[in-house]
């Protein structure tokens, strides 16, 4: 598993580095305008449906049951279950492009905001990308399964390539204004889809899949849509959650919507490196563990991914928050983003980086229960989170007039989601209870809080010198692979498990 984690992060780290390069280009080009927010808003939308129809609910309940198949009939009956899935999809897919251009034109229509009818008009623009990003979620699942990792991990390098070329070589040949460069940005997100679905494709035929159209409703297909129905609700949660506090910041002001993503994307990028790759490899483990009733397996698999996934957020929210002024300056700091903009962005990345630990932790959890086919909890938990995001965020952008106020809202609603979901799992009677991983999450957090310490300090004493515009690059160069060091040094001499067996892998991965 280690192993897989190790590859998975790789590619997966690629791909948030690309994603890295297409923010900076988006700030300096656009900069926290209202072009930007609207795009950011509209762009919200297919990401929604993508958790909901791909990579969240329908990928969730469909991995259980292509791992029932793979152990009962192999993988012709895989690849059966898979074409009828996507066949399935495909309608659904179309169904909703088409209500959605109903609304998005009707919005276009009746809007009193132009920042609705901005965003409404790019909406129009970038919708259909949901057609490819969801076919490319079913598709890696049955890679992910089949133990193929890499290729499913670095689907958002096509999307973040063709970005890059689009906007950065196209809209600067031939764009002119920035409403004309925004159109070779959309562009970029539509051919960037269709790349998303052809490289896991190809993988996959290499495997012996034939894609066909396949209308035929067989028992499973219906149990994975049962188990999808409920689940699209209480996957995407944390998206739902993510769409209002988008909307509302698109109505508060222009820039809000704008810095609340370009936090996201900043938390995304250690997330992605570490907590998604690990949930990534632990959801296979365990829906294959789940399906053999290996009840140990399970729950052994389900206290490493927890462990692991703690191990790598709790440093990563800590350097985040501590770094948070330097890495905004040096990411973004140029042509129309601003001092004034990094400033804004500050306080709004530290918070996102405190709910870090929390989102990690959810993420795992949702993967067990999903592999033990309950639906239930995670809708009853997901219900929880958006009425207490819901009634925060409004009630605490009156209170507090600031634009934090919507990611404070949203930090609650995961804590409150992640407290349930966790006293649920212990309720299963499989030994999930993570008392014997309490101490190793002690140890991170310990470790963690030493490396705050010394990224403080050694900020402090950096602030010293005059590096004139390099300062904040000098600055994270000196001081990431500090407190990386300081960190891991520690956890090495308490003796962490976790920590001796990664240099286990390590050393044997050498010696093969």
């Amino acid at each position: 598993m280690l192993s897989r984690i190790g590859l998975v992060s790789a590619m997966t780290t690629l791909s948030r580095v690309f994603g890295l390069f297409r923010d900076i280009l988006m700030t300096s080009v656009f900069g926290t305008s209202l072009l930007h927010s609207a795009f950011t808003t509209a762009f919200t939308l297919p990401n929604l449906f993508r958790r909901l129809l791909g990579e969240g609910a329908l990928a969730a309940a469909l991995m259980p049951h292509l791992s029932e198949e793979l152990k009962e009939q192999g993988k012709e009956a895989v690849f059966r279950l898979i074409n009828k899935t996507l066949s399935w999809l495909i309608v659904i897919c179309l169904v909703l492009i088409g209500v959605a251009y109903v609304c998005f034109e009707y919005i276009e229509r009746t809007a009193v905001s132009d920042n609705w009818i901005l965003a409404a008009g790019l909406a129009k623009l970038v919708f259909p990308y949901i057609l490819f990003i969801c076919l490319a979620a079913v598709v890696s699942a049955a890679l992910n399964l089949l133990g193929r990792f890499a290729v499913p991990a670095m689907t958002a390098v096509w999307l973040n390539c063709s970005i890059l070329i689009l906007l950065g070589v196209g809209g600067w040949l031939w764009g002119g204004d920035a409403r004309e460069k925004m159109n070779f940005l959309c562009a970029g997100v539509m051919i960037g889809g269709t790349l998303q679905l052809i490289a896991p494709s190809v993988a996959l035929m290499r495997e012996g899949w034939r894609p066909e159209i396949d209308f035929s409703v067989s028992p499973r297909l219906k149990a994975v849509l049962l188990l999808t129905l409920p689940g699209v609700y209480g996957m995407a949660a944390h998206q739902i959650n993510v769409m209002i506090s988008r909307v509302l910041a698109l109505d508060f002001n222009d820039s809000g919507a704008a810095l609340i993503n370009l936090a996201n994307r900043l938390v995304e990028l250690p997330m992605g490196m570490f907590v998604i790759a690990i949930s990534t490899v632990v959801f296979p483990a365990l829906a294959k563990a789940s399906a053999s009733g290996r009840n140990e397996d399970f729950a052994t698999t389900y206290r490493n991914g927890i462990s692991l996934a703690m191990m790598m957020a709790l440093p990563a929210a800590v350097g985040l928050s501590f770094l948070a002024p330097e890495i905004i300056e040096t990411l973004f700091q140029r042509g129309e983003f601003t001092e004034a903009d990094t400033l804004s962005l500050t306080p709004i990345l530290i918070i996102c980086a405190i709910g870090m630990p929390f989102y990690s932790f959810v993420s795992i959890e949702a993967r067990a229960y999903y592999s033990l086919k309950d639906v239930k909890t995670p809708v009853k938990s997901s219900t929880i989170a958006l009425a207490l995001n819901l009634t925060l965020s409004i009630g605490l952008l009156s209170w507090m007039g600031r634009i934090e106020a919507l990611v404070i809202a949203s930090n609650i609603a995961i804590v409150a989601q992640a407290i349930y979901l966790h006293f649920g799992l212990g309720r299963k009677g499989m030994n999930l209870r993570l008392r014997s991983v309490l101490p190793s999450i002690l140890k991170c957090a310990a470790g963690s809080v030493l490396m705050g310490i010394v990224l403080w300090f050694g900020a402090l004493r950096l602030g010293q010198f005059d590096f004139g515009s390099w300062r904040s690059a000098i600055v994270l160069l000196v001081l990431i692979p500090l407190g990386a060091l300081v960190y891991f040094a520690f956890l090495k001499a308490l003796g962490m498990s976790e920590i001796e067996d990664v240099i286990a892998s390590i050393r044997k991965k050498r010696r093969g």
